[in-house]
């Protein structure tokens, strides 16, 4: 028997913080939600016997709605529970109860729940939400790194965060750029100046230290850079705390700004010599497919879902940008009176009451859902089928942002030119 093939580690990550998000989300109208942690090891009769003690306890709730729910709830457990001969090898979580869904009615729930760490502890909670904190901590930070820009007029510190730039602070400095004195004044105020310059940057030093050092253990390094060799003067004369000094990637970085423009310089000249950042890759490819969609012939890009749809379906991509920002559904549907089968997306928020009709092939209202999939899991699987690479794109970065809001998230570098209809579209606004 052949084995499943092993997910793809992006899109392993964001079905999990779907799942998490899908989860957070539900609602019980009283203590109708319960939520049951098995680490690996734990001898899944232990867990029944809990569970048939807790069910013997359940009928003493004074509310008979709360009280037949939660039996109903702890009694799906016992059969999902009882389906495992033994826990997974990280564990598995489970979440039963009734969610509020309006008008005084509930609906059941049941997730279950694989992580990707091994569970350390065995929990049992009934509540009126599911008890998430320990796969949320399962949810790893995106790197992070400080970012400084100085020279002797301003600094600007910041941190990278995964894909995000995000300053914090900026300072103008008091420091003279130039003078008109002559003679024996001249030194005087070269002097002054200096020690200006120097004063600066021991408050640049102590800025450093109150914003990095709290989280010096977090911090991948510290990327500095500025105008000219004021950087490098800052850097060898030790202003810094010894930790942080440390922690500077070398070699530094020339920027023509030291503002919040200069951040983003400095993590762009970052991207073409370090490649630990998470945002490099992420760059480099989104901006190929602009380099891509901005030619004035037919380029190898397509963007938009019927476009890139269609470019998977004859096997056209080579690789598939997919924003994380997306939250639809991808629907299956089929007409009731031409047996013509379609899929048709549509946001998560809009899922359930949303109109299917009517078909396209007869214009009957007569549609039936069969199915539906996350629209990003979708795209990935298309993806594989097709032999196409997919990347999911994050919307932290300010490609990923341009992904999101002018291509409708989805975009694809493409094999071979197609005559979608991206390109002329793209051409008539220019």
């Amino acid at each position: 028997m052949t084995e499943a093939p092993e997910l793809d580690p992006q899109l392993a990550r964001y079905s999990f913080q779907r799942k998490l998000r899908e989860i957070a989300a539900t609602r019980g109208r009283a203590t109708e939600l319960i939520s049951l942690y098995v680490p690996p090891g734990k001898q899944i009769s232990d867990v029944m016997n809990y569970l048939r003690n807790e069910y013997a306890q359940s009928s003493n709730i004074k509310s008979r709605t709360t009280r037949k729910n939660v039996m109903w709830a702890i009694e799906s457990l016992m059969g999902r529970v009882r389906a495992y001969k033994v826990p997974p090898d990280h564990g598995v979580a489970f979440f039963v109860g009734s969610k509020a869904v309006g008008a005084d009615k509930s609906e059941a729930v049941t997730f279950i729940v694989e992580p990707p760490e091994p569970l350390n502890t065995y929990l049992y909670r009934c509540d009126s939400t599911f008890f998430l904190e320990p796969l949320q901590a399962m949810v790893h930070e995106p790197d992070l790194w400080g970012l400084v820009v100085v020279d002797r007029a301003e600094v600007t510190l910041g941190f990278l965060r995964g894909k995000r730039v995000e300053p914090m602070r900026n300072r103008q400095s008091q420091v003279p750029s130039k003078h008109g004195r002559g003679g024996q004044s001249a030194h005087r105020f070269e002097r002054m100046i200096e020690h200006a310059a120097h004063e600066f940057f021991v408050k640049v030093a102590e800025m450093c230290a109150e914003l990095f050092l709290p989280k010096k253990d977090q911090l991948k390094g510290i990327l500095l850079g500025g105008p000219g060799a004021t950087k490098e003067f800052f850097f060898k004369e030790g202003f810094l705390q010894y930790e942080l000094q440390q922690k500077v990637v070398q070699p530094l970085f020339d920027t023509g700004y030291t503002d919040e423009h200069g951040l983003k310089e400095l993590v762009e000249k970052a991207t073409q010599t370090l490649h630990g950042l998470e945002v490099t890759e992420e760059k480099r490819i989104v901006q190929r497919l602009l380099a891509e969609i901005r030619r004035a012939e037919v380029g190898l890009a397509a963007y938009g879902e019927r476009d890139v749809g269609h470019a998977l379906d004859v096997g056209a991509v080579q690789t598939l940008l997919v924003s994380d920002g997306l939250r639809r559904q991808r629907l299956s549907l089929r007409c009731g009176a031409c047996q013509h089968a379609f899929s048709r997306t549509v946001a998560d928020e809009e899922v359930e009451g949303v109109e299917h009709g009517p078909c396209p092939s007869c214009g009957a209202t007569a549609l039936a859902e069969v199915g539906r999939e996350d629209y990003v899991e979708s795209l990935f699987r298309r993806a594989v089928d097709s032999g196409a690479e997919a990347r999911l794109i994050s919307t932290e970065s300010e490609e990923g942002e341009m992904l999101a809001r002018a291509f409708g998230g989805v975009g694809a570098i493409l094999r071979y030119p197609m005559a979608t209809a991206a390109a002329p579209r793209l051409r008539a606004q220019g």
